[in-house]
């Protein structure tokens, strides 16, 4: 009797899934739809939860790894203020993480935690394919923290040919710089290395919605130079607008969003993602 692949389809069990991110101020993220969708479209179900410490969820990161991994989640994405701080309790960290020193996707699998960074993948794709030819003899970055780390990191991969590092805190700069190696170096005087760079990177979380402004002063752009900005809520930041303003060109968060949930998807459910049907699903929640 030959068996019927169809009806053996049917009766197989929907995969779940659970996963969430950690952060603060995270309530306009569009990582949960971004995952929730993809798995539908694969025939799995998933849910995606929010773990906010501004909003409810007690700022305790040992506690809420402990509990999300308790409930059985597949993992849990990290943002801002977490990204380093979830290195001591976790047991295992992959090659670029280890090398980045920030973890942005934490898996749960046979009572071991592993830390990855798919922030470093996702902007690289971002630049690549949303400013193909930006110069690259000197990129000026902003921010040392989890983000700034691997950014860093992607654009010393980029070949990069001076990669100038500005932080409020000075040390923060100093040691990502030389954690970087000799492509790297700190800077404090900032108009100075604005005049210098070719492109100017954002990864500071100043511009997003719950911290307005910019992070440095945009009158010191100049209309040929590139800047980009790991922010996506807002899309368009006040950094942006006013680069674009002035006639730069410019890139939004929204590519290192999507491109970071790719990898990450695959990490928490094992199976590939399809990019542009994740990147659909994060542009209609900008939609109306």
């Amino acid at each position: 009797m030959q068996s019927n692949p169809a009806a053996q389809t049917a009766q197989s069990p929907t995969r779940s899934f659970r996963m969430g991110l950690v952060g603060r101020g995270i309530q306009l993220s569009r990582t949960p739809a971004m995952h929730e969708a993809e798995a539908a479209a694969q025939g799995l179900t998933c849910q995606y939860d929010l773990l906010d410490t501004d909003a409810g969820t007690e700022d305790d990161l040992p506690k809420i790894l402990d509990r999300a991994e308790g409930k059985g989640f597949a993992g849990l994405n990290v943002t801002f203020p977490y990204k380093q701080a979830v290195i001591p309790h976790l047991h295992h960290l992959s090659d670029a993480a280890r090398r980045i020193g920030a973890v942005n996707t934490v898996v749960f699998r046979d009572g071991q935690r592993f830390g990855h960074n798919t922030d470093f993948w996702g902007f690289s794709e971002s630049l690549r394919l949303g400013l193909p030819k930006a110069a690259m003899n000197t990129v000026l970055l902003i921010g040392a923290g989890g983000a700034g780390a691997a950014l860093a990191h992607a654009l010393t991969d980029m070949k990069v040919g001076a990669l100038l590092i500005h932080d409020n805190r000075e040390s923060a700069a100093a040691d990502l710089a030389r954690a970087v190696g000799d492509v790297a170096s700190p800077v404090t005087d900032i108009e100075a290395a604005v005049a210098q760079a070719d492109g100017v990177v954002n990864a500071t979380p100043v511009g997003m919605a719950k911290l307005p402004g910019t992070p440095i002063d945009t009158t010191l752009l100049d209309p040929s130079q590139w800047v980009a900005d790991i922010i996506y809520f807002p899309l368009e930041t006040a950094f942006l607008k006013a680069a674009r303003g002035l006639g730069c060109r410019t890139l939004a968060g929204e590519g290192m969003a999507i491109f970071q949930a790719v990898r990450a998807f695959e990490l928490f459910t094992g199976q590939p993602a399809d990019a542009e049907r994740m990147g659909d699903t994060f542009r209609k929640l900008g939609q109306g």
